[in-house]
């Protein structure tokens, strides 16, 4: 299958294949479906040019996507992207579609001159981390993350 696959930079035509991944995508990590929501979250990140997305076709079926949202490292004075979204419909999954889509985001990220991609995963979804490990990604051993929940 992975000869098969394209990833290529999703453009806003493609919001109609990219809303039910995305929703995929959120109802994995336990959210409820919204399709609709989906679609407008993902029309707004197009809208406001605030993310980059990539698209997996396995001929004229969607299969997977990510998502990128630029930010900068102050320490390190230069750009950085957060690989915040990755999703491979469970079909396709174990062909080689999320490496794709990983290296598709460096790619990008590098040519635009940015120095490092992050993204975090749950503790539990080992067998994503394997996928990150295997592709050159490292765990940070470095700096714990915290969370602060800001209510309205």
């Amino acid at each position: 299958m992975l000869d098969s696959v394209i990833v290529r930079q999703a453009v806003l035509s493609d919001l109609d294949a990219l809303a039910p991944l995305f929703d995929g995508y959120r109802r994995f990590y336990g959210r409820a479906a919204d399709i609709s929501g989906a679609r407008e979250f993902l029309a707004a990140r197009f809208d406001h040019n605030e993310s980059t997305l990539f698209i997996a076709h396995d001929g004229d079926s969607a299969v997977g996507f990510t998502q990128l949202y630029p930010s900068f490292s102050s320490a390190s004075m230069a750009r950085i992207f957060v690989l915040n979204d990755l999703f491979v419909e469970e079909r396709a999954r174990g062909n080689g579609v999320a490496t794709k889509l990983l290296s598709a985001a460096a790619h990008y990220a590098k040519s635009l001159g940015a120095v490092r991609l992050t993204l975090s995963t749950e503790i539990t979804n080992t067998t994503a981390q394997s996928v990150y490990e295997r592709a050159g990604w490292k765990r940070d051993e470095q700096f714990h993350v915290y969370h602060f929940a800001v209510q309205g």
